[in-house]
């Protein structure tokens, strides 16, 4: 951005940045935007239940699996966040935390195994066909990974 672009950006961000939310309104609009199972138990409930008997799906395990590594996830990143933004040293004690973390986040990987009734190597070779399709050249390329092909997810 020029020097003359970037001090009008700047003036019509603290413009914006004085503005007031109506807090109020804004609660309103989450209220809805929200889905029914996610803000009323009985309709949660009727739709764990339907999951369960239509779709065969697992879902303690299954939700056991996604809570609990975003959780454990979150941990590891605090410690990787503490070491490269906030001055924690690179220890061996760090290092062990960090495995224990990533530890963790095996677990509950096995437990999304368990609800998706599949295994390590499967997610593995799945993982390893869709970036080999996506880096044909075996190789990360900076534009491949932002301008996907149709169906790569």
């Amino acid at each position: 951005m020029k020097k003359r672009n970037l001090k009008n950006h700047l003036k019509d961000l603290n413009s914006n940045m004085t503005q007031v939310i109506d807090t109020n309104k804004y609660i309103e609009f989450v209220k809805q935007t929200t889905s029914t199972p996610s803000s009323d138990l009985a309709a949660l409930l009727a739709r764990i239940t339907e999951l369960e008997a239509v779709s065969d799906c697992n879902v303690p395990h299954l939700l056991t699996g996604a809570l609990g590594l975003s959780a454990e996830a979150g941990e590891f990143v605090e410690i990787v966040k503490k070491i490269l933004l906030q001055g924690k040293s690179y220890t061996e004690d760090n290092v062990i935390h960090m495995k224990k973390e990533a530890g963790d986040c095996l677990w509950y990987i096995s437990q999304i195994c368990i609800a998706l009734d599949t295994n390590f190597e499967e997610l593995m070779q799945m993982n390893y066909e869709k970036l080999s399709a996506r880096y044909p050249e075996g190789t990360f390329d900076v534009y491949k990974s932002e301008n996907r092909v149709e169906g790569d997810i």
